[in-house]
């Protein structure tokens, strides 16, 4: 309790210093175009995040509720869609980093690894952006990366996200989830996307129980989706100091919400 407690007090300590350096950040946000292309599927065995299992699932009764939940297929013009290519690095290292007050990060970027079990597709990987208008990365990637289903096929599906999914779009892939069965969804948050709101909380809460495993972002996590995602130019990532601070602070509210 005494640990938690000085924690609490560093962090306050540091708020004005955390916001002064977003303000000074955002100004100096980058709108060069990225395309260092990659050299190949990279394998999302990692350790510290594997990709949930995929369970069995009675094709005709998936397809039934599939056919229940339509996905609008719509122009989405405030996405910039990056398949197979990289993250700037000013960017990542900006938008996921894991402070608690996260002030001018008005960004998502949603990080994907899909295994459809095709060895013709292999393993798809890329990225999605927003700036939280219109609509958002999640429901982008269901209407514009895998509009398409097969209940005869298992997905396994990984999301490392620099801030967890808002509401609305917590109980939309709550519900898709439920009418894909043979979809398996693992979320990985840098951050906690206003924990706080009740609101927020039960759609946490709602993925949970839809089966979508949901955890903080770990420093090896950071690690990992720095060489697999960011166009790092071989340069390894440098942890900022309270990084793992940050990610057990995160993780515990995580838990509290979900227990």
């Amino acid at each position: 309790m005494a640990e938690r407690t000085r924690m609490s007090t560093r962090r306050k300590e540091k708020k004005s210093v955390e916001a002064a350096e977003a303000s000074k950040d955002v100004k100096k946000e980058l709108k060069k175009e990225v395309g260092a292309p990659a050299e190949g599927a990279t394998s999302v065995e990692n350790g510290e995040a594997p990709p949930a299992e995929a369970a069995d699932a009675n094709g005709a009764a998936a397809n039934g509720e599939n056919e229940d939940l339509q996905l609008e297929q719509m122009e989405v013009p405030p996405f910039e869609l990056i398949t197979g290519d990289r993250i700037d690095p000013f960017l990542y290292k900006f938008q996921f980093k894991n402070v608690e007050y996260s002030s001018g990060r008005n960004k998502t970027i949603l990080c994907y690894l899909v295994d459809s079990g095709s060895a013709v597709n292999g393993l798809l990987r890329g990225s999605l952006e927003d700036e939280h208008a219109g609509y958002h990365v999640e429901e982008a990637f269901f209407i514009q990366t895998l509009p398409d289903y097969d209940p005869a096929r298992k997905y396994t599906v990984t999301w490392y996200v620099s801030s967890s999914p808002c509401s609305a779009c917590a109980f939309k892939i709550a519900e898709i989830l439920k009418a894909r069965k043979t979809l398996k969804l693992s979320i990985f948050a840098a951050r906690l996307f206003e924990w706080e709101e009740p609101e927020i909380q039960a759609g946490l809460k709602a993925l949970h129980a839809a089966g979508c495993k949901l955890r903080v972002m770990k420093p090896l996590d950071f690690s990992y989706t720095w060489d697999t995602f960011v166009e790092n130019e071989d340069e390894p990532l440098n942890l900022w100091e309270d990084c793992k601070d940050n990610y057990e602070y995160y993780q515990e509210k995580l838990a509290d919400i979900l227990q």
